[in-house]
C-alpha cells in the first residue's frame, strides 16, 4: 500500500561530542531543532476496511499542516514559525525558530475521495478507506 520515504540518521552521537559545557548547550539546541530535519514519526496500521496513518506533529496546529494527493501520492507538509521575546532586568532575549518538513506515501487500493483526517494533541490521524480489490480482467481473444 505505501512506499515510505526513509528516515535519515544523525551522524554524531552524544559520546563523540565531549563533556564541555559548550558542547552540552550545543547538543541541547541542536536536538531541539532536529525535529525539523528530515521527516517525522509515522505509524501505519491496517484494519479490515481501512488503513490508518498516525503522524506525530508536536507543537503544530491544524493550520500548520497541509495534506495533498497528487497522482496516488499522499504528501503531509508541516511548517512552523516560532518567536519568543523576553525582557528582564539587565538582559534581553529573543529567539526565533522556523522549520518545515514533509513525508510522502504512495497510495494503492484506497478510496481517495473518502479519505478523512483529524488533528488532536499533536497527532494527525488520516483514515484511508480500502477499495474493493478489483478482479483481474479476463478476455478471450478470437484467433483468425
Amino acid at each position: 500500500m505505501f512506499d515510505m520515504v526513509p528516515f535519515r540518521r544523525r551522524g554524531r552521537s552524544l559520546a563523540n561530542r565531549g563533556d564541555s559545557l559548550d558542547n552540552m548547550v550545543d547538543s541541547f539546541f541542536n536536538d531541539a531543532l532536529n525535529m525539523f530535519e528530515g521527516g517525522f514519526k509515522t505509524d501505519i496500521r491496517e484494519e479490515d476496511d481501512q488503513f490508518v496513518l498516525e503522524a506525530e506533529l508536536p507543537g503544530m496546529s491544524k493550520e500548520d499542516i497541509e495534506l495533498e494527493i497528487n497522482e496516488d501520492i499522499l504528501t503531509i507538509k508541516a511548517h512552523k514559525e516560532d518567536e519568543h521575546e523576553e525582557e528582564r532586568e539587565n538582559y534581553i532575549r529573543r529567539e526565533r525558530r522556523t522549520g518545515s518538513y514533509q513525508r510522502s506515501f504512495r497510495l494503492n487500493n484506497v478510496k481517495e475521495e473518502e479519505i478523512k483526517a483529524c488533528h488532536e494533541n499533536g497527532i494527525l490521524e488520516v483514515v484511508l478507506p480500502k477499495e474493493e480489490p478489483s478482479k483481474p480482467k479476463r478476455k478471450t481473444i478470437d484467433i483468425e
